[in-house]
């Protein structure tokens, strides 16, 4: 069997056909077993039994006879011969059947002839005789015969004969079937012997498939641990596997060792690499380079020859010089340069790629040594490229033929090597022009002290720079001990400046809006109150009402502010009265409606009040604050709302909510909940927060659609909380708000402290008192300039003048102060308007131009204007109520000519058109 080698898949397959076959022969030894046990089974179940039934009926057919004869006799009836005849006729065939099934037993067979005479003498000298002499009626001849009992004798003598031989037949059937038994009994031995030993044949073929197998993996898995644990760091690739089997562990050993074999030799080709390329380092002329290189790399590759010709421009040629050399003979061992395509150095450099040659002759080059000289029989010619460039050629010659690895090194060299030639050639070109340019230096300093002055100088800079790069090295690892806890600071500060620029951003918005919504019913009182006060006459009796109305709306506008100050300012005080007393719920809608009906017609919305009908009557609360706030949210909402409808609600609120919103409020507390709802404009979700915050509002710019503070709803959320209640926002973009007023029902009189953030109020207030400041400096500014000169009529009359502002009190009190000097005024309530206006007619002859208003601000419409329109020349004096600092700055970088601040001072106003008007007729 050593000569037959099976793989792992035939032994598997080999040791189940083996563990089958034994199976099968079981099998087959148990079945002819079976067979035989079957045999015996059927010979007792069949043939005894047959037996004993053919003897039983031989018997059965005498007592028969008997029986029929005894009847006959008896009764004298014929019938009874029926049976008798049946059994006289029926006896001997039932007989020679017995007999010939006894054919395999002689002494049965002799006992059962032993009764066939009986029988036969019974029926012929008993039975026949004594139905013939009934017959015959014989009587006496019947009474003899029974008296002398011949039939019974021999009646007893056949059941004895019959008795014997059913006895001997049961004996030899027991004997049959204790021989069963046990035929049984070794049948089942011989079935658990069978089975224990196909158990013990495929235990010992598993055992010896799996250690035919398994031992070979161990000594593959035995040799690859040999391989990697030589040592700790480095891996032997040099040892093989061995393995003695020609199965698939054989193909596996023999992968494995393919495998270690590539690794030896990329192992190698690193180690080389790596060898040559450290070589390189420090090295900084070609000469030395290209030599360490060639003596380095020729013993690697197995050559006994090598050469290196370098690149070298001569004007327009280009040659490679030889530089380097290896095992070279003599001066004419090798040729001293080469042009482009001239011989295999040359045609190499210009095809960009490596020659190699086997099988020289013997008289291409010969290697000397002291024994002898000898011929080289392969030759390598490789390119060193650089960025596509042959910058060399290198030459090896070998005994032997060069092999796959010997290629690869060389590939892999290339760009290491060409990289090195052109860093060495740099760095030799740089030595050189630093050596011209210290020659030149010389000279300039012989020539000129005061250059070499400055070198000097320039030297004792590097010196302390050198120092100083000392010293910062020395700090170097203090700073990095520190930056952990400087990045932390750092963050920390980031924060806080955050912080401090949202707070000085909500102060500085707060002014800005503040001072426009103070200056602008301002103005519009001044203005019109000179104008008043200026009145010789001419102002006839209309339009003195209709200027004081003017007067009058914006005197309420301003106290409406000043008022909310004061609100605020009592609050940031710290503490606040409250006066409790029983406010009467039933009179609020009517109230509600007889306030702002009005405004909901003027502004054709719908307006609803709901109450519910389980809402007390009276309530115990400040009546003041409560109405204070409710008008506040109703005000707001007719504010926002450009279509659509405002829906009050007065109803009981849901203990549970109220349980949730106000946790420290007693259970058993009725609340009362008044919720304004709008279908305006709508609160953004991140904006929702802010809203309530003082100087806060959605849209802070200064060219937003709608004026305020931003107090209201702040002032509303702190007497909210000094009632003891709540206030709540429910709001979704251009779908409208709902703000949900909840108050206790009972609340006790008491003074209620409250704490804001004292801080940004600081803040507020010391801006306040620089923009006065400011204002105060530029006003006197503004009058030690002005002027004073005699009204010009011919000067004013009949220029057009474009008014951009949307503040209706402003434009009727500048309109009617302009139109009395004869101005045409033409009046936009926007920025955009204004564009629209000045490109439809271009000939005003001056703007005055607002800062803060909707859709478009001045800024923008200023800077569109100067930009987009190109009309440079024509004045624009900007309308501020801003008194921010800076902000006359702001507005001539958006293009303003001049610049006016509000409240203005009309004198003013017409000292700078007189200004700016005359210098457009100076310029025309």
């Amino acid at each position: 069997m050593k000569g037959l080698q099976f793989n792992i898949h035939t032994k598997i397959i080999a040791g189940y056909i083996f563990i089958l076959v034994c199976l099968v022969v079981s099998l087959l030894i148990v079945m002819d077993r079976m067979s035989a046990m079957q045999k015996e089974v059927d010979y007792i179940s069949q043939h005894d039994i047959e037996v004993h039934n053919l003897a039983n009926q031989i018997q059965k057919n005498v007592v028969d006879m008997e029986t029929g004869m005894r009847g006959y006799v008896i009764t004298g009836n014929e019938e009874y011969l029926e049976p008798y005849n049946i059994a006289s006729r029926n006896w001997l065939d039932n007989f020679n059947k017995l007999h010939s099934l006894l054919a395999s037993n002689g002494t049965q067979q002799r006992n059962l002839e032993e009764i066939k005479p009986l029988i036969i003498n019974y029926i012929t000298s008993s039975a026949e005789y004594v139905v013939n002499q009934k017959k015959i009626n014989n009587q006496r001849a019947l009474d003899e015969y029974f008296q002398n009992n011949n039939g019974k004798k021999k009646t007893d003598e056949l059941r004895n004969h019959f008795g014997s031989f059913l006895e001997n037949q049961k004996n030899l059937t027991n004997r049959r079937v204790e021989q069963l038994t046990q035929n049984n009994n070794n049948l089942k031995i011989t079935l658990y012997g069978i089975i224990m030993m196909v158990t013990v044949i495929t235990i010992a073929t598993a055992v010896f498939l799996s250690n035919s197998i398994v031992k070979t993996i161990k000594e593959v898995v035995t040799t690859i641990r040999s391989v990697t644990d030589a040592r700790e760091t480095e891996v032997d690739l040099s040892t093989r596997i061995e393995v003695s089997t020609h199965d698939e562990t054989r193909e596996l050993a023999e992968a494995m060792n393919d495998l270690l074999s590539n690794l030896e030799k990329q192992n190698w080709i690193q180690k080389s690499v790596a060898e040559i390329s450290t070589m390189y380092q420090g090295m900084t002329d070609l000469t030395d380079l290209t030599h360490a290189f060639i003596t380095k790399l020729t013993p690697l590759l197995g050559g006994v020859y090598g050469v290196v010709y370098l690149r070298r421009n001569q004007g327009s040629e280009v040659r490679y010089v030889k530089e380097a050399g290896y095992a070279i003979t003599g001066e004419e061992g090798a040729a001293a340069s080469f042009r482009l395509g001239e011989g295999l150095i040359g045609q190499a450099a210009m095809d960009k790629r490596i020659f190699l040659i086997d099988k020289l002759p013997e008289e291409h080059y010969k290697v000397a040594s002291g024994l002898g000289e000898s011929s080289p029989r392969n030759l390598l010619v490789a390119p060193i490229l650089v960025d596509g460039r042959v910058e060399a050629v290198v030459e090896f010659a070998s005994f032997q033929p060069f092999k796959s690895q010997h290629l690869t090194l060389l590939d892999l060299l290339q760009d290491k090597f060409g990289s090195a030639i052109t860093n060495v050639a740099g760095r030799m070109e740089v030595e050189r022009l630093l050596g011209e340019s210290q020659v030149m230096t010389e000279e300039l300093q012989a020539q000129s002290e005061e250059l070499q002055a400055q070198s000097e100088e320039l030297q004792m800079q590097q010196e302390q720079l050198r120092i100083t790069n000392e010293y910062l090295e020395e700090q170097k690892q203090f700073a990095e001990q520190r930056a952990f806890d400087l990045k932390k600071a750092k963050d920390e500060l980031e924060d806080y400046s955050r912080k401090l620029q949202a707070s000085s951003q909500y102060k500085t918005d707060f002014l800005a809006n503040m001072s426009h919504e103070l200056r602008t019913p301002l103005n519009s009182i001044l203005i019109l109150s000179q104008m008043l006060m200026e009145n010789d006459g001419d102002m006839d009796s209309e339009e003195v009402k209709d200027s004081a109305r003017v007067v009058y709306t914006a005197g309420s506008d301003l106290l409406r502010l000043i008022d909310d100050i004061l609100d605020l300012s009592k609050i940031e005080a710290g503490k606040i009265e409250i006066l409790t007393d029983e406010v009467n719920v039933t009179e609020i809608p009517q109230m509600m409606k007889s306030m702002f009906k009005p405004v909901a017609v003027k502004k054709k919305l719908t307006f609803e009040v709901h109450t519910a009908s389980n809402v007390p009557a009276v309530i115990t609360t400040d009546g003041q604050r409560l109405q204070q706030i409710w008008k506040n949210l109703l005000s707001n909402a007719f504010k926002f709302t450009e279509q659509g409808s405002v829906t009050v609600r007065i109803e009981t609120a849901d203990p549970d909510y109220v349980q949730e919103l106000l946790p420290g409020l007693d259970e058993e507390e009725l609340v009362l909940s008044i919720s304004v709802s709008d279908t305006g404009i709508g609160i953004a979700p991140e904006k929702q927060e802010i809203i309530f915050n003082a100087f806060q509002q959605v849209d802070g710019t200064t060219n937003r659609q709608y004026g305020g503070t931003g107090l209201g709803l702040s002032i509303c959320r702190e007497f909210t909380r000094l009632l003891g209640g709540a206030i709540t926002v429910q709001s979704e973009p251009e779908k409208g708000s709902t703000f949900t007023l909840y108050i206790p029902c009972s609340l006790e009189p008491a003074e209620y402290p409250l704490q804001l953030e004292q801080l940004a109020m600081n803040e507020a207030a010391v801006s306040v008192r620089e923009v006065v400041e400011d204002q105060q400096k530029d006003s006197d500014e503004t009058a030690a300039a002005e002027v004073v000169e005699a009204t010009d009529d011919q000067l004013f009359k009949g220029k057009k003048v474009l008014l951009v502002e949307d503040d209706q009190r402003n434009v009727f009190a500048l309109v009617t102060a302009m139109e009395k000097k004869g101005v045409k005024v033409q009046v936009a309530e926007n920025g955009k308007a204004a564009i629209e206006f000045l490109q439809e007619h271009g000939d005003f002859d001056l703007v005055f131009m607002d800062i803060m208003m909707p859709v478009m601000g001045g800024y923008e419409a200023m800077k569109t204007i100067r930009q987009d329109l190109a009309m440079d020349r024509l004045p624009i004096i900007a309308l501020t109520a801003k008194a921010m600092k800076g902000e006359r700055d702001k507005c001539m970088e958006a293009g303003a000519s001049d610049y006016i601040m509000k409240p203005l001072n009309i004198n003013q106003l017409f000292s700078l058109m007189r200004v700016w008007l005359t210098e457009q007729v100076n310029a025309e």
